[in-house]
């Protein structure tokens, strides 16, 4: 299948590493420039390398950017760049790093507010620099990143069961304003996929569990359908078709990647 996406433009949030990154690798692959950011240049450089090592003559096809997603005058810097150097994007992933763990009685005023700045603000800034290059275009897709939360809240995770559902209703809506434009806007719903910030989970819920890592990955893995956690890889391959020009009428959901983790219908 042609997935057409060579020559086009992405900008992949979070691609420093994990979930980001791997999107940002498989959409390279199949042909489009993409431009990763994230809070950390030497992350960045490395993906960069290691990105352009399989494919030397399209060095000028990747583009790099240490911004936080809360950092507002910095985003409109990004897209400025963007302008002048690629005449804009087609593609957009919002991607950022999870909430921390916590309870209702353990979370501050501070932790809500940076979980909402970071998870849904970042998405709101980065959708706000993308669209009018995609009106322009007319057409373009944006994805987000959220959680299998949206569709049934994981215990401890309050922080994330919260926004990640706002940010859900945003691009519901948003879906239905900028189809006339010919905008796909749609979700992607990690299960329990190998990442930094999935294993990182899994040490806190140890530790507050007081059992071994591996006695919480084997709780996990038990309620999973296909038995493993998933791989980045995974993940990527579907989210590169819904973000592609092969996807041509699919806008407005949520898409479930947890190896059937999720009984709910819908």
């Amino acid at each position: 299948m042609d997935l057409k996406l060579s020559g086009k433009k992405a900008l992949v949030a979070g691609a420093s590493q994990g979930l980001g990154r791997a999107i940002a690798e498989t959409l390279f692959a199949e042909g489009a420039h993409v431009a990763i950011l994230s809070r950390s240049q030497e992350k960045l450089k490395q993906v960069k390398h290691e990105m352009i090592q399989k494919a030397p003559s399209r060095e000028s096809e990747v583009r790099t950017y240490a911004v936080d997603v809360k950092n507002a005058p910095g985003l409109e810097h990004v897209f400025k760049d963007l302008a002048e150097q690629w005449g804009g994007i087609d593609i957009l992933l919002a991607n950022a790093g999870g909430p921390p763990v916590g309870s209702f009685d353990e979370l501050s005023d501070e932790a809500y507010y940076d979980a909402f700045e970071t998870n849904f603000m970042g998405t709101v800034r980065l959708i706000r620099g993308a669209l009018p290059f995609m009106r322009q275009r007319q057409g373009g897709r944006i994805g987000i990143i959220t959680s299998q939360s949206v569709k049934e809240p994981i215990p401890g995770l309050l922080l994330s069961n919260a926004i990640r559902a706002g940010v859900t209703g945003l691009a519901r809506t948003l879906a239905n304003e900028v189809a006339k434009d010919h905008i796909l806007v749609n979700c992607f719903a990690p299960g329990r996929i190998d990442t930094e910030r999935v294993r990182a989970l899994d040490e806190e819920n140890a530790k507050r569990a007081h059992v071994t890592t591996d006695d919480i990955k084997a709780k996990m893995t038990a309620a999973i359908p296909l038995g493993r956690y998933g791989q980045p890889d995974e993940l990527a391959r579907v989210v590169t078709f819904y973000l592609s020009f092969a996807n041509t009428y699919v806008t407005g959901q949520t898409i479930l990647i947890d190896g059937g983790k999720v009984g709910t219908l819908l």
